[in-house]
């Protein structure tokens, strides 16, 4: 994997552990020689990200959007700094960007850039591994509820185990670099009904 896209939060969080895992993992990209993908600003969890792999000689390239960057939090030590008009075209920009997606701790912007991701990778519209980095258990209601999908009906078990789940980065980029999209689609054949 050439480079990865992160989503992460525009807070620090209440505990120092997921500031502290957001810029190891810039640094374990950049030592890698992965190009960080990532939302452009310098604050939260997305400014330590984006340090710790500045920080180590990685590459970083924002994708920001004009309205975002007129609030002053556009990272000003970026490799590339890629200004957008919508968060639409953000997103789009940072999937094409991209080989991978990690996902760490964040509010309700990280959890709708997630779900469009596997909800694309599901669909079949591109076919990069999806994965969380699941600090401190963060993640562990909203994967049981992804079980939850699956038991009751909602989602196919190979489309939950699209979804790659981790608690240490080292593991995470493991499965990452083995991950193999399957070959069958969201839809349910009639034979199947």
């Amino acid at each position: 994997m050439k480079s990865i896209t992160v989503f992460c939060g525009s807070s620090f969080g209440s505990d120092d552990l997921f500031k502290d895992q957001a810029t190891l993992l810039g640094q374990t990209l950049a030592k890698q020689n992965i190009q960080l993908i990532y939302g452009g600003a310098n604050v939260g969890l997305m400014g330590a990200v984006a340090d710790g792999a500045l920080n180590s000689g990685g590459k970083v390239t924002g994708v920001l959007p004009h309205f975002l960057q007129s609030k002053e939090i556009a990272h000003k030590e970026l490799t590339e700094l890629i200004l957008v008009e919508t968060m639409h075209e953000r997103k789009t920009k940072m999937n094409e960007l991209c080989d991978g997606v990690i996902v760490l701790p964040g509010g309700y912007g990280t959890l709708e850039e997630f779900f469009e991701m596997i909800t694309w990778a599901q669909l079949g519209l591109h076919k990069k591994p999806i994965a969380v980095l699941n600090i401190d258990g963060f993640y562990d209601d909203l994967i049981k509820l992804v079980q939850t999908m699956v038991d009751k009906g909602f989602l196919k078990q190979i489309n939950r185990d699209m979804l790659l789940i981790s608690n240490t980065i080292d593991e995470l980029l493991e499965m990452m670099k083995n991950y193999q999209a399957p070959s069958v689609g969201k839809w349910i054949s009639k034979e199947e009904l």
